[in-house]
């Protein structure tokens, strides 16, 4: 497994807790935002390490919209379910392809 594979699959993961509506949410809420801009600084790098293996990660993209857009309850937690989605089933096909 490369190293873009185990990043998307950690931070599909982190962005599907972020999705649980109550748990998520006072997560953030009790961490003060830290945890959108800690997510959003992890996709930062996650896209950096794919682009340098060749293998841009869409779900990273995704990732830093969902955080920077994240402070809005409703549309954050539909971004952090969708982003979680996108970056498991790309983390999925590289597992598979590999």
């Amino acid at each position: 497994m490369s190293a873009t594979t185990l990043l998307k699959w950690i931070t599909g993961m982190c962005e599907a807790f972020l999705a649980i509506p109550v748990i998520g949410g006072t997560f953030i809420l009790s961490g003060g935002w830290q945890p959108l801009l800690f997510m959003f600084v992890f996709h930062v790098i996650v896209l950096i390490v794919s682009v340098k293996q060749n293998e841009f990660s869409s779900g990273s993209v995704a990732g830093m919209v969902a955080n920077a857009l994240g402070i809005i309850p409703v549309v954050g937690w539909i971004l952090h379910t969708i982003t979680a989605i996108i970056l498991i089933i790309d983390a999925g096909k590289s597992t598979v392809k590999k």
